[in-house]
């Protein structure tokens, strides 16, 4: 069945032709906020003043265009009517039409000059800004505590680094020079009517207000209908992304026809509010243009009977109609600016609260660790996320080169230990050591430096196998990273592929398999060469073949290093020095495999459990 589809030709925001827009986003403190935003400007304070400088020469010189055109036209017709009424001496003075309309050419291109000299201006005061917010957006977001990231989407925080900071430079670019000469374009024509008459000038006005009048509740309808196409839009696109990404399980699952049928109900919904938008805005523009042509014929009238009294030229009744048509455009592109300003500082206040979020704790001494020996010690730590602790006086003691396994069901608290190790998150209170010093007496650079992690989620970025390894350690050599990937077993499949280690990865890296993905964060680990391992064990999703290349490779990387490993299987961990056995934040029981299961407590229980589903399957 064909699906109706949403009119185009005015989208959301947008009315016929551009004339009117619906009001979008406004923001909760605007003076606050555009005061803020003017101090991005302040450094540009002398290029504003030459692009304020320039719009204004160039609407001037462009609106004394129809005036002069209007001294041309008088010469013709008095010329004219003059030989056309047998005047002695009449004719008409090609020289001085010639010398008039010249001067009418210098002015146009003296105005054109001025306008690129405006906006060449302007673009470097809207790209220079819109590139300190991105800066002061990036080193923000390098000082954010990880709490931040877990609490938010990460699509709010790129619209706001992207489409925020795009809207406030689309904004300085276009719409504030188009502020300014639509400011002295509307005092210019209406100075340049006034001299002209002021009886025309009145009738000329007595328009505006009464397209006030009559358009303002067809506007405000119009606005209803948009919002709910905006709102239906949302929905639809939501709904596309949800269906096309999860193609396979509505496949699967036989939704094909259900998931059809929603679609159809949001697009007839988009549909008919897109279309009742469009019809009632479309209507704007013709009553808009009835009552500028009911303008036009009076001014034409009074303008016709003030020639034949002498009171005014023709010339001059041209111009002003010149004038009078060019008048409503530069109020509509007011209007529609103030709309633009409203969201572009909602944009910005967007930014700005991103700018305001608290910052990670600063260091109040920094103690430099070379290169840890390996000993870790959690001494009465406790920790919460909000009010509520989650780990309550933890004790825990590593010794160099021991292989430290975390074991405890979903929600015990294993990733936050690790989160705190790496110093994530701020304890609440008790201390964590690292070979006798306190974490938080250590730049988290240096902390950082004494760890790496090979994660089950693995992350590789957009750009060859090569340099994903080299992620690990900056400078190194190429033999460097060919020993790494060596030691990590993923040296032969690299070499198996077409470019071998220039092989690019492309965004989501699905051109490997997900066991060649977890090799070569094993192969960069490996080249951080870092004395303190955080392993989340990441052999759950590939096959028996592969789990035995990624074992090998994780027990190469933890020879010599203190090793901390959360670990899903238990049967992959007996062999470890110390086994933390966590529940509700809590480590309820350590030891070794052996000794946990003499205890006969919730690790044997956990382990039995286990080993009673592996028989079952």
């Amino acid at each position: 069945m064909t699906q109706k589809q949403p009119q185009r030709g005015g989208g959301p925001g947008h009315g016929p032709g551009g004339m009117m827009m619906v009001p979008g986003e406004k923001p909760k403190n605007f003076k606050k906020t555009l005061r803020r935003l003017l101090v991005y400007l302040k450094p540009r304070r002398n290029k504003l003043l030459a692009v304020f400088a320039a719009a204004i020469l160039s609407t001037i010189f462009m609106i004394v265009g129809p005036k002069i055109m209007g001294l041309a036209i008088t010469e013709l017709f008095e010329g004219a009517y003059g030989k056309f009424t047998n005047t002695p001496g009449a004719t008409i003075d090609f020289d001085r039409i010639g010398e008039i309309l010249l001067l009418l050419a210098g002015l146009y291109i003296v105005s054109s000059v001025f306008s690129y000299i405006q906006q060449y201006i302007m673009s470097t005061v809207a790209q220079d800004t819109v590139y300190d917010l991105r800066e002061d957006v990036n080193k923000k977001l390098e000082k954010l505590p990880l709490k931040y990231y877990d609490g938010r989407p990460n699509g709010e925080t790129l619209s706001r680094m992207t489409n925020d900071i795009d809207t406030i430079g689309s904004t300085l670019q276009q719409s504030l020079t188009q502020f300014i000469t639509s400011i002295v374009t509307i005092i210019g024509i209406i100075i340049m009517m006034l001299s002209i008459s002021p009886l025309l000038t009145a009738i000329a006005l007595v328009s505006l207000p009464l397209s006030i009048f009559v358009i303002g509740p067809v506007l405000k309808r119009s606005q209803k209908h948009f919002a709910k196409q905006q709102k239906s839009l949302g929905e639809l696109n939501g709904h596309i992304e949800e269906m096309y990404t999860g193609h396979q399980v509505v496949k699967v699952f036989g939704h094909e026809k259900k998931s059809g049928e929603q679609f159809d109900a949001v697009n007839e919904e988009l549909y008919q509010a897109g279309s009742k938008a469009q019809f009632i805005s479309g209507i704007i523009m013709p009553m808009m243009m009835f009552i500028g042509n009911i303008s036009y014929v009076l001014i034409s009238v009074v303008g016709g009977i003030l020639v034949t009294q002498r009171a005014i030229s023709i010339g001059d009744v041209q111009a002003f109609i010149t004038y009078s048509k060019q008048f409503t455009q530069p109020i509509t592109q007011t209007a529609n600016i103030a709309n633009i300003v409203q969201s572009t500082v909602a944009a910005a206040e967007r930014v700005f609260e991103l700018l305001d979020e608290g910052e990670e704790v600063k260091e109040q001494t920094a103690v430099t660790l070379e290169r840890a020996e390996g000993a870790v010690e959690f001494e009465d730590v406790n920790f919460g996320y909000g009010e509520e602790l989650l780990i309550e006086d933890m004790n825990i003691h590593v010794m160099p080169g021991q292989t430290v396994a975390i074991v405890g069901p979903t929600g015990a608290g294993k990733t936050t230990l690790i989160n705190l190790l790496m110093r994530f998150y701020e304890l609440n209170g008790g201390t964590i050591k690292i070979d006798g010093l306190d974490t938080r007496e250590m730049s988290r650079d240096d902390l950082r430096k004494s760890f790496g992690m090979v994660l089950q989620d693995t992350w590789l970025f957009n750009g060859t196998i090569k340099d994903n390894i080299a992620y690990g350690k900056s400078g190194a050599s190429d033999d460097e990273i060919f020993s790494a990937a060596r030691t990590a077993h993923a040296d032969n499949f690299i070499r198996t592929l077409p470019d071998g280690y220039d092989t690019i990865l492309n965004e989501e890296a699905s051109n490997i398999s997900q066991g060649q993905k977890q090799l070569l964060t094993i192969a960069r680990a490996v080249l951080a060469d870092p004395p303190i391992m955080i392993l989340d064990e990441a052999t759950s999703s590939v096959d028996t073949r592969t789990e035995v290349f990624i074992q090998k490779a994780m027990n190469r990387l933890m020879q010599g290093r203190t090793s901390f490993v959360i670990a899903h299987r238990l049967s992959t961990i007996k062999d470890a020095d110390l086994i933390l056995v966590m529940d509700q934040g809590k480590v309820i029981e350590q030891g070794t495999h052996a000794e946990l299961l003499e205890k006969k407590g919730f690790y044997e229980e956990l382990y039995n459990s286990q080993f009673a589903e592996k028989v079952a399957g």
